[in-house]
């Protein structure tokens, strides 16, 4: 009985100290990533076993032979076990680091998700007030007869932007769920471009803004060409919308380093750079009020999700979006992949 106590205290001892020492050495490792936290603590662990047999070992006094024998069984084993540990544990600190990252997107999606949420509820129900109160208005025979026709100009311009926030909704559901399925080909980007630009200006000219495009090569993307328009059409809009009167959007492009571009620029003064990363957020205005257009606006004051679907879109192309600000107002860039010969 005494000698297994005198083992116990030795083992308990020796590695002890070992663990000991590691604890004191994970104290140096602060801020350093978690694979070397788990390195340093798979480490201990082994040296803290050897030591203890070690330890054991000699106070057993085994003859030369024997220690050697054991020491190398004890090396091996070590070197093995502390291998295979700081390959598990790597894997682990990667798997620990992803599931930090997906659980970070997935707060941050349900937060977008809220947001929509809470500012589309805002806008339906805005419209949704106004139609009820013209409705009741002309039910009631309150509305002057030269003004009825007014009435119901105004009432199908609110529904048709409550179609188009639904639309925009559903489109940026499809998006968001992984969805959105698209065949892609062959697609002149110039022609994209000139539908989109076509359009638009009908409603530049509503605005008394000037629509400029460029005719230059844009070259042939690989791409739906629906989905592109919608891409090309949600920038002019944007563009339209917050250009002054008598301003100007101005569309160019071309094709280099195998990929096709197009940028729009209008003259909306710039954006405030702690905004720029924000741009593309679902229900991002780049204000807080939340102000309804005024009736008779040909692109009433838009729901925060135009931008939100385009670089959407873009992204399920493989392609990239990106804005800047420029002298009068900012840029927006959309680089597509080349269609394959």
């Amino acid at each position: 009985m005494r000698d297994v106590l005198v083992i116990c205290a030795l083992a308990l001892g020796s590695s002890g100290a070992v663990a000991a020492a590691g604890l004191a050495g994970l104290g140096f490792l602060r801020g350093r990533p978690v694979s070397a936290h788990l390195g340093m603590l798979l480490a201990v662990t082994v040296a803290s076993v050897v030591t203890g047999v070690v330890v054991v070992a000699e106070a057993m006094f085994l003859s030369t032979h024997d220690l050697g024998v054991v020491m190398m069984v004890l090396t091996v084993s070590g070197l093995v076990s502390l291998g295979f540990s700081l390959i598990a544990g790597r894997r682990l600190a990667r798997a620990s680091v992803w599931a930090a990252e997906a659980r970070a997107r997935e707060q941050a999606l349900e937060r977008s998700r809220r947001e929509v949420v809470a500012w589309v509820s805002h806008d339906l129900r805005t419209p949704l007030a106004g139609l009820r109160a013209m409705a009741e208005a002309l039910e009631d025979g309150m509305v002057e007869p030269t003004g009825v026709s007014d009435y119901h100009r105004r009432i199908r311009l609110e529904a048709d932007r409550i179609a188009d926030l639904v639309d925009d909704l559903f489109e940026l559901s499809r998006i968001n769920a992984g969805a959105l399925e698209l065949t892609l080909d062959a697609v002149p980007l110039g022609e994209v471009v000139s539908d989109a630009v076509a359009s638009a200006a009908p409603v530049a000219r509503a605005k008394g803004v000037r629509l400029v495009a460029d005719h230059s090569s844009y070259g042939v993307v690989q791409g739906s060409e629906p989905e592109l328009g919608r891409v090309l059409g949600n920038l002019l809009v944007n563009a339209i919308r917050h250009t002054p009167q008598e301003g100007v959007v101005t569309v160019a492009g071309g094709f280099d380093e195998g990929t096709g571009w197009v940028a729009v620029s209008d003259e909306c003064g710039g954006i405030p750079v702690a905004d720029l990363p924000r741009v593309f957020d679902t229900a991002f205005r780049g204000e807080s009020a939340r102000t309804p257009a005024a009736p008779d606006d040909p692109l009433g004051s838009g729901g925060g999700l135009g931008l939100a679907i385009a670089q959407g879109l873009v992204e399920v192309h493989g392609g990239r979006i990106a804005v800047d600000n420029t002298t009068n107002g900012c840029q927006f860039t959309v680089r597509l992949p080349a269609a394959s010969v």
